[in-house]
């Protein structure tokens, strides 16, 4: 599974995805720290056209060069010469157009794919919808939301288990089904 998505209240659309996030200006000739979602983090730089979206504004970048820098990414775009000019950008969004991303292989997910999916037991019972998901030592984990059509309103935590507790992945109709007991 891949990691590149947005985490909950970005800029992400029917179009785009959320790559990562410009946090703040780095010296004086315009460089920017990135946050990155994408796993690898460095994964970010394989991507040389990105939009950068904040507070309803987007501009369209290239990225001259991008390098990690402690524990983090640092990032210098064309057209952003100058820390003022950084300054303006800092919490922007980084978008990518979907159609950039490398297709995956059958049973592969990107995680915004899996995001807002209607989730069911093997008996049909609904859990919710996947809200969004994290990664822990082990495996993944799908945090399942209470919607109106799930059997109670509770927030689950699933492991994302391919074949043990994901049994079925259907994008076309929005659905995950599960081998998870709703009580537990």
């Amino acid at each position: 599974m891949s990691h590149e998505t947005g985490g909950a209240d970005t800029a992400q659309d029917d179009e785009h995805v959320v790559l990562g996030r410009l946090t703040s200006p780095y010296g004086v000739k315009g460089w920017l720290k990135v946050y990155s979602y994408t796993s690898p983090i460095e994964g970010i730089f394989e991507h040389a056209e990105w939009v950068l979206s904040k507070r309803g504004e987007r501009r369209a970048c290239k990225l001259s060069q991008g390098r990690p820098h402690g524990k983090g990414l640092v990032a210098s775009l064309e057209g952003i010469s100058s820390r003022e000019l950084a300054e303006q950008w800092a919490g922007a969004d980084i978008l990518l157009p979907k159609q950039a991303l490398p297709a995956l292989a059958p049973g592969d997910y990107y995680w915004y794919q899996l995001e807002g999916l209607r989730v069911e037991t093997l008996d049909g019972e609904c859990l919710g919808q996947v809200n969004y998901l994290f990664e822990t030592g082990a495996n993944d984990v799908l945090v399942i939301r209470p919607s109106e059509a799930s059997l109670d309103e509770r927030e689950r935590l699933l492991p994302f288990l391919p074949d043990d507790v994901i049994r079925q992945v259907d994008l076309d109709a929005g659905r995950m089904i599960v081998d998870w007991d709703p009580e537990f």
